[in-house]
């Protein structure tokens, strides 16, 4: 028992320190987020997010933005279970064969006007598997993308500035 609470004594906390705050006006950012979103949509983006053959990375990174912290939900923004119900796709990976069909289907039953964003390098460029007779490579080469934010996997706020950069481009 002494060894064990000496080694954590000398070994000390070995964790990473918590991200930075994302802005430092108080919020005034967020507010102006929401406020862009509802003026575009006139209602919370709902984003379908689509697999198309990724390592998981991506997913990972997603999943982390949809924590406490970020507090994607507050910015009014919320992940749908339907393309129907979809303003915008999140597609990550490169689109394997088995899932071009599929990612066109979902494209299409995406109500207009809809918003594409490719994540990660695989989405952006195929990444290290490219085009091969498993793979499509980039999800441009399938649906047409309005976005694509590249990273090995990307950062949870890379992908927030991603969503909110595609929104802000609608708008222009």
């Amino acid at each position: 028992m002494w060894r064990l609470l000496k080694q954590i004594a000398r070994t000390g906390i070995v964790t990473e320190p918590a991200p930075q705050a994302v802005d430092a006006d108080g919020g005034a950012a967020i507010q102006r987020i929401h406020k862009d979103i509802l003026d575009i949509l006139g209602q919370a983006l709902a984003i379908r997010e689509v697999d198309a053959g990724s390592c998981n990375g991506c997913e990972l990174e997603i999943h982390a933005l949809n924590n406490a912290y970020y507090n994607i939900e507050g910015l009014g923004i919320k992940f749908v279970a339907s393309p129907r119900h979809a303003d915008m796709l999140l597609v990550t990976g490169p689109v394997s064969r088995h899932m071009e069909e599929a990612l066109r289907r979902t494209y299409d039953a995406t109500p207009d006007p809809k918003l594409v964003v490719a994540i990660g390098d695989c989405g952006c460029t195929g990444g290290i598997f490219g085009e091969s007779y498993a793979s499509c490579g980039r999800v441009a080469n399938v649906i047409p993308v309005d976005f694509a934010v590249p990273g090995c996997p990307p950062t949870p706020i890379e992908i927030l500035r991603g969503i909110l950069t595609a929104v802000q481009r609608r708008k222009s």
